[in-house]
């Protein structure tokens, strides 16, 4: 079994100079420090999919990721822990043959079998989940399995990660709850276990991604049955697209780093601070908003 998770998840105050003129005060919530194997949003996405997996009595995860998934890692690591099989589908024919980056070397160190499918079908397949015929496909090929699409999202996820907001006791008016968005299960959380008042920002870490409002509201539906009205999501500072760190988030990344002691992880958590100074700095943040900040996820490891 997966050993017991240090929850509550510290929070971490942040003094800069940069918010502090804009009157905005900032803290971290350190869901990075959750769990050495499955850190951060994770924990909170797969524990609640690995009972409801076991209850339904499946023996086999099968989880949807790219080349540097967190997912894959986290979901390989608590398969093993709990005496699962895993099965890793990975974005990517190409990436089959090559040397298997730090990411996929941690995932099949927990013996997640790879298998690399060309995007094209990738997109395809992840898009058809809900297809009774797409998962007998799966089935066919790797037995009876309990499917997490990218990201761990579905709505056992998204309830999951409710008790991130659950954890903090003081939220008011005052109070704005930010969190990185890649497929939106950690924002639906975030917005559904938010206390009257308090609201949340998710930063979308994808280019062109409207869609994850509706998913988002989706969640919603289907998780709660109801819809909230305490959320939105900033689109405009994905850095690029997904995976991409131009210099100046890298620039960004490396300055906090320097003046707070807090190495941050690049594709997601980085773009979300980011983003939140550049609003304050622009005047968008209401003066006295204090800001929390969901750290989803520890820094890559530095290259030996």
């Amino acid at each position: 079994m997966l050993a017991p998770a240090a929850l509550p998840s510290p929070l971490q105050q942040v003094d800069d100079p940069v918010l502090a003129r804009a009157g905005v005060r900032l803290q971290l919530k350190r869901d990075d420090l959750v769990h050495p194997s499955v850190p951060g949003n994770k924990w909170r996405k797969l524990v609640p999919n690995l009972h409801a997996a076991a209850d339904a009595g499946h023996t086999r995860l099968l989880a949807f990721g790219g080349a540097y998934s967190n997912l894959l890692r986290a979901a390989a690591a608590a398969a093993a822990a709990h005496g699962m099989a895993s099965t890793g589908i990975v974005r990517g024919e190409e990436l089959a043959d090559r040397p298997r980056n730090w990411s996929l070397r941690a995932a099949e160190a927990y013996g997640m079998e790879l298998a690399f499918l060309p995007r094209s079908a990738y997109r395809a397949t992840l898009g058809g989940l809900a297809d009774p015929g797409v998962r007998r496909a799966l089935e066919e090929r790797w037995g009876r399995c309990w499917i997490l699409p990218e990201g761990g999202t579905n709505v056992h996820a998204a309830r999951g990660s409710a008790a991130t907001a659950a954890e903090l006791t003081d939220l008011g008016p005052d109070d704005l709850v930010c969190c990185p968005v890649g497929t939106g299960g950690t924002l639906a959380g975030l917005a559904a276990g938010l206390p009257p008042g308090a609201r949340a920002l998710g930063v979308a870490v994808v280019a062109g991604a409207r869609h994850l409002d509706g998913e988002v509201a989706r969640l919603h539906a289907e998780g709660w049955g109801r819809s909230f009205a305490n959320w939105r999501i900033d689109h405009d500072h994905h850095g690029g697209g997904y995976g991409r760190v131009p210099p100046a988030l890298a620039d960004f990344a490396a300055g906090f780093a320097l003046r707070h002691g807090t190495a941050l992880e690049l594709r997601y958590v980085a773009k979300t601070l980011h983003a939140v100074y550049r609003l304050a700095e622009a005047g968008r943040l209401r003066p006295g908003t204090r800001v929390t900040a969901v750290v989803t996820g520890p820094p890559d490891p530095v290259p030996a």
